[in-house]
Protein backbone atom coordinates (compact mmCIF):
# COMPACT_ATOMS: atom_id res chain seq x y z
CA UNK A 1 0.00 0.00 0.00
CA UNK A 2 1.54 3.27 -0.91
CA UNK A 3 0.29 6.86 0.71
CA UNK A 4 -2.04 8.99 -1.27
CA UNK A 5 -1.61 12.94 -1.83
CA UNK A 6 -4.29 15.19 -2.82
CA UNK A 7 -4.41 18.66 -2.33
CA UNK A 8 -7.51 20.59 -1.20
CA UNK A 9 -8.75 24.07 -0.21
CA UNK A 10 -10.19 24.54 3.49
CA UNK A 11 -13.31 24.92 2.63
CA UNK A 12 -13.25 21.57 0.51
CA UNK A 13 -11.72 19.44 3.42
CA UNK A 14 -14.34 17.20 5.27
CA UNK A 15 -14.72 17.62 8.87
CA UNK A 16 -13.19 14.84 9.91
CA UNK A 17 -10.10 15.50 7.60
CA UNK A 18 -9.70 18.88 9.64
CA UNK A 19 -9.98 17.10 12.63
CA UNK A 20 -7.16 14.44 11.52
CA UNK A 21 -5.01 16.64 10.18
CA UNK A 22 -5.06 19.21 13.00
CA UNK A 23 -4.78 15.85 15.76
CA UNK A 24 -1.25 15.33 13.39
CA UNK A 25 -0.18 18.34 14.08
CA UNK A 26 -0.52 18.90 17.58
CA UNK A 27 0.72 15.81 18.32
CA UNK A 28 4.00 16.94 16.46
CA UNK A 29 4.33 20.47 17.59
CA UNK A 30 2.70 20.75 20.91
CA UNK A 31 3.36 17.26 22.13
CA UNK A 32 6.23 16.22 20.85
CA UNK A 33 8.18 18.87 20.35
CA UNK A 34 6.99 19.78 24.25
CA UNK A 35 6.24 23.75 22.65
CA UNK A 36 2.86 25.13 23.66
CA UNK A 37 1.53 27.27 21.35
CA UNK A 38 -1.30 28.42 19.19
CA UNK A 39 -1.72 25.84 16.08
CA UNK A 40 -4.90 27.80 14.83
CA UNK A 41 -3.05 30.96 13.55
CA UNK A 42 -6.07 31.85 11.30
CA UNK A 43 -4.08 30.96 7.91
CA UNK A 44 -5.15 27.42 7.93
CA UNK A 45 -8.47 29.03 5.87
CA UNK A 46 -6.69 30.77 3.20
CA UNK A 47 -4.05 28.00 2.83
CA UNK A 48 -4.22 24.73 0.17
CA UNK A 49 -3.74 21.28 2.37
CA UNK A 50 -2.00 18.97 0.93
CA UNK A 51 -2.74 15.52 2.54
CA UNK A 52 -0.78 12.48 2.44
CA UNK A 53 -3.31 9.39 3.38
CA UNK A 54 -2.19 6.01 4.07
CA UNK A 55 -4.86 3.17 4.88
CA UNK A 56 -7.39 5.66 5.36
CA UNK A 57 -5.60 7.62 7.77
CA UNK A 58 -4.16 11.20 7.39
CA UNK A 59 -0.16 10.99 7.93
CA UNK A 60 1.22 13.86 6.78
CA UNK A 61 0.14 17.59 5.70
CA UNK A 62 1.57 20.12 4.61
CA UNK A 63 0.17 24.31 4.23
CA UNK A 64 0.60 25.89 0.93
CA UNK A 65 0.44 29.51 0.64
CA UNK A 66 0.47 32.33 -2.23
CA UNK A 67 2.88 34.84 -2.44
CA UNK A 68 1.56 37.44 0.62
CA UNK A 69 0.44 35.34 3.03
CA UNK A 70 3.30 33.92 5.67
CA UNK A 71 5.84 35.58 3.49
CA UNK A 72 6.55 37.79 0.57
CA UNK A 73 6.61 34.79 -1.54
CA UNK A 74 4.63 31.92 -1.90
CA UNK A 75 5.53 29.74 0.86
CA UNK A 76 5.15 25.75 2.47
CA UNK A 77 4.54 25.62 6.26
CA UNK A 78 3.08 23.27 8.87
CA UNK A 79 5.31 20.19 7.13
CA UNK A 80 4.06 17.40 9.46
CA UNK A 81 4.64 13.71 9.14
CA UNK A 82 3.34 11.15 11.51
CA UNK A 83 6.48 10.08 14.03
CA UNK A 84 4.79 6.23 12.76
CA UNK A 85 5.73 6.69 9.54
CA UNK A 86 9.20 8.86 8.95
CA UNK A 87 10.72 5.36 8.06
CA UNK A 88 9.14 5.68 5.22
CA UNK A 89 11.08 8.60 4.20
CA UNK A 90 7.65 9.93 2.92
CA UNK A 91 8.76 13.68 4.06
CA UNK A 92 10.85 13.99 0.51
CA UNK A 93 7.68 12.73 -0.89
CA UNK A 94 5.57 15.53 0.91
CA UNK A 95 8.17 17.80 0.19
CA UNK A 96 8.04 17.38 -3.43
CA UNK A 97 4.25 16.96 -3.81
CA UNK A 98 4.44 20.71 -1.58
CA UNK A 99 6.78 22.21 -4.02
CA UNK A 100 4.52 21.24 -6.97
CA UNK A 101 1.94 22.15 -5.80
CA UNK A 102 3.26 25.80 -5.44
CA UNK A 103 3.83 25.74 -8.89
CA UNK A 104 0.29 24.26 -10.06
CA UNK A 105 -2.10 26.15 -8.15
CA UNK A 106 -0.21 29.15 -7.64
CA UNK A 107 1.99 29.68 -10.57
CA UNK A 108 5.27 30.77 -8.26
CA UNK A 109 8.38 29.14 -7.74
CA UNK A 110 10.36 31.11 -5.69
CA UNK A 111 9.24 29.46 -1.83
CA UNK A 112 10.50 31.02 1.30
CA UNK A 113 9.89 28.63 4.58
CA UNK A 114 10.45 29.05 8.26
CA UNK A 115 12.43 26.29 8.87
CA UNK A 116 13.14 24.44 12.48
CA UNK A 117 17.15 24.86 12.43
CA UNK A 118 17.91 20.90 12.80
CA UNK A 119 15.88 20.19 9.44
CA UNK A 120 17.95 22.41 7.52
CA UNK A 121 20.01 20.10 5.51
CA UNK A 122 16.85 18.53 4.68
CA UNK A 123 14.97 21.31 3.51
CA UNK A 124 18.47 21.94 1.23
CA UNK A 125 18.48 18.89 -0.09
CA UNK A 126 14.90 20.40 -2.12
CA UNK A 127 17.11 22.74 -2.82
CA UNK A 128 16.49 25.65 -0.19
CA UNK A 129 18.95 28.21 0.90
CA UNK A 130 19.40 29.39 4.45
CA UNK A 131 18.97 33.26 4.07
CA UNK A 132 18.58 34.71 8.00
CA UNK A 133 20.56 33.88 10.77
CA UNK A 134 18.71 31.99 13.53
CA UNK A 135 15.61 33.04 14.94
CA UNK A 136 13.63 31.72 18.28
CA UNK A 137 10.18 30.96 17.32
CA UNK A 138 8.03 29.61 20.33
CA UNK A 139 11.13 28.57 21.93
CA UNK A 140 12.29 26.51 19.13
CA UNK A 141 15.81 27.88 16.65
CA UNK A 142 14.29 28.68 13.31
CA UNK A 143 16.27 30.07 9.66
CA UNK A 144 14.19 31.36 6.84
CA UNK A 145 15.37 29.69 4.14
CA UNK A 146 14.41 30.10 0.01
CA UNK A 147 14.38 28.12 -2.95
CA UNK A 148 14.05 29.70 -6.13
Amino acid sequence: MTIQWEIKAFDALTVHELYDLLQLRSEIFVVEQNCVYLDLDGKDKVALHLLGVYDGTIVAHSRLFPAGVSFDNASIGRVTISAKYRDRKWGHELMQHSIAGIATHFNETKITIGAQLYLKKFYESHGFIQTSDMYLEDDIPHIEMVRE
